[in-house]
């Protein structure tokens, strides 16, 4: 039965993981390519410019100096909102099938009716979501390598620091997956579970720009997610060997918080499909 629901969450997932894998792949390799060739010979001009240079520093969330590094372009890559609404899509469009989406098509009856615990399917489900999230990261991370290889050798990303910022974005995925799980366990429409999540994440980023612009959101940063994802600061200490442990450690909890929580909501609710 557990290879079943394995099975069963593989089949219903496979698709849009493939998807939007290829998205990621294909927006990282334009990125890799695009940034250190067209932004880097205008740096010095735009940097110039106060509007440009704060819009730089709310998105990488610490100040650039005069000039786009190679690691600052780099980490623009991994910072950029279309880049971070593919991963948030994959985990809010994987962890809003069960149960919402079940009771949503009027198929929850058939689902609980099997031999098995809503705690294994739920942890099915959690392993199939860790396992199609590394698939999509690692495309993404291939793109990139991909798109360098199109540019001068000391505009090509280094594999080890790299690996860091990934590393770190897949521990904001977990959050975003567990958040979404656990939304989804006390909902009974799939549509409202994903506009809720979605607009929680954008608020979630729109404090965390905020923050770099506004002193009094800039008290209150630590409560969005992408507070822990900040790729410049990972590639500046990368050098040194020094690892985003404490973001890491922060959106793992988060993770692990909320899928708990969502778990025990979904395993104890009273489901009426009536």
């Amino acid at each position: 039965m557990i290879r079943g629901l394995l099975l069963k969450s593989f089949l219903e997932s496979w698709v849009t993981t493939v998807l939007l894998a290829c998205a990621l792949m294909g927006i990282e390799a334009i990125l890799a390519y695009a940034l250190p060739t067209f932004l880097q010979q205008f740096s010095p001009q735009l940097l110039q410019l106060e509007f440009f240079r704060s819009i730089i520093q709310a998105l990488l969330g610490t100040d650039v100096g005069d000039m786009l590094s190679p690691d600052a372009l780099h980490a623009i890559a991994w910072a950029h909102p279309v880049v971070l609404t593919i991963l948030w899509a994959h985990a809010i469009v994987f962890f809003t099938r069960l149960p919402a989406g079940e009771i949503d098509r009027g198929t929850i009856d058939v689902f609980l009716g099997l031999p098995v615990s809503r705690w294994r399917a739920y942890a099915c489900d959690l392993a199939v979501f860790l396992t199609s999230g590394l698939v999509v990261i690692s495309l993404g991370l291939l793109g990139c390598f991909l798109g360098g290889l199109a540019v001068g050798p000391e505009n090509r990303p280094r594999p080890q620091h790299i690996l860091l910022v990934v590393v770190n974005l897949y521990c904001l995925y977990l959050a975003v997956g567990g958040l979404s799980a656990l939304v989804s366990s006390l909902s009974e429409n799939r549509g409202r579970a994903v506009a809720l999540v979605f607009g929680m994440l954008v608020a979630s980023f729109l404090l965390n720009f905020l923050a770099q612009l506004w002193p009094p959101a800039a008290r209150v940063a630590f409560l969005s997610l992408m507070n822990y994802h900040q790729p410049l600061l990972v590639l500046r200490e990368a050098g040194s060997g020094i690892w985003p442990l404490a973001d890491m450690t922060v959106l793992t909890l988060t993770a692990a918080f909320t899928w708990t929580a969502g778990g025990v909501c979904f395993a104890r609710r009273d489901i009426c499909t009536c």
